[in-house]
């Protein structure tokens, strides 16, 4: 709680949030309401608080964004619209960068220059997903609903498999070769190691590479409601070569500007529903920050093989689901 204080940022929004749910609390006592009852309202902002503190706390001690557990759990389990749920989960995504880009620019750790560069790419493919999302909306309908869990079910395998084999980080890349692209932009850097006492200067590489991942991350966040925390780190650290830590720093930052971006179409759609989503805000400010105490005491290595799981599984839920729509029939499974 004093950590939260401390920010004021978060403390603003808390008591925001908490305004908020008096004011639904008093909306909820009217007898006049015609779809759900007050008691059903409550249970629904109570159960989305506590899901979201847990999505929360699972993703910064597996190091992925919210996005990644939210959408394809909502999509798998329920039956609330497509795209209301991945509204949804662009700002479950989006606050899980704000929490972490704020400290992380204080200490100087998210490098601007690589920020402003790589958020063009991830802008550009963010906005052009959500439009696209909502064009397919539009013009299918249902049948759309039904590719959409069908193409999310086969993009969550992949990201499984992109956890298992996907290399492992490297904390200080060595660059042996900067391309000349990549020097006329002028990215490298410098930050204080904590943990070496000293000023580590870097070097990025393959920037044009980067860009053009960075588009296809930002569609795909923009277009499923993931976010893209779960292949920003990689890019900029196994494609570009920057510290882990610049990394990592540097990955908050960008989340938070593509899925803002992203949101737009999405509100201008008018699948951003207010009530909805302000319980999964405030869930994911207390699990971020119990989710900071429990990567110092856990085994992290523990929670991305539980990750893992919960990836497969609901990757085949959404598949069945997705076929369900496509041919009209009811599979037997849970």
């Amino acid at each position: 709680m004093r950590r939260l204080l401390s920010v004021p940022e978060l403390t603003f929004l808390v008591l925001l949030v908490i305004v908020s749910y008096v004011i639904m609390g008093l909306f909820s006592k009217v007898e006049s309401t015609e779809v759900l009852s007050s008691s059903f309202i409550f249970a629904i902002i109570v159960g989305s608080f506590l899901i979201s503190t847990f999505i929360a706390v699972v993703a910064v001690v597996a190091g992925v964004g919210g996005g990644v557990i939210f959408t394809p759990i909502m999509l798998g389990f329920t039956s609330i619209d497509t795209m209301i749920v991945r509204a949804t989960g662009l700002v479950v995504a989006m606050f899980s960068g704000l929490i972490s880009s704020g400290p992380f620019m204080r200490k100087g750790l998210a490098e601007c220059k690589l920020v402003y560069y790589c958020a063009i790419p991830i802008i550009v493919g963010a906005i052009a997903g959500a439009l696209s999302a909502v064009y397919l909306s539009e013009v299918i309908g249902e049948k759309g609903d039904a590719i959409v869990r069908l193409l999310l079910g086969l993009a969550l395998v992949f990201i499984a498999f992109l956890f298992i084999f996907g290399g492992s980080k490297t904390e200080y890349p060595k660059v042996k070769h900067v391309d000349a692209f990549t020097k006329r932009l002028g990215i490298a850097g410098s930050y204080w190691e904590e943990a070496l006492s000293r000023t580590v200067n870097f070097d990025v590489t393959r920037a044009l590479h980067g860009a053009v991942l960075f588009i296809f991350v930002g569609f795909a966040g923009g277009f499923f409601g993931l976010g893209g925390g779960w292949a920003v780190v990689p890019v900029l650290n196994l494609v570009m070569m920057a510290p882990l830590k610049i990394a990592a720093a540097s990955s908050g930052v960008l989340l938070a500007i593509g899925n803002a971006a992203a949101i737009w179409p999405y509100i201008i759609y008018g699948a951003l529903i207010p009530l909805f989503v302000a319980p999964w805000m405030l869930g994911q400010v207390v699990g971020g920050i119990l989710g900071a105490y429990v990567l110092a005491r856990i085994r992290a290595a523990f929670v991305r093989k539980v990750l893992l799981v919960i990836i497969f599984l609901t990757s085949f839920k959404l598949v069945v689901r997705g076929i369900e729509g496509l041919v009209g029939i009811d599979i037997p499974v849970i």
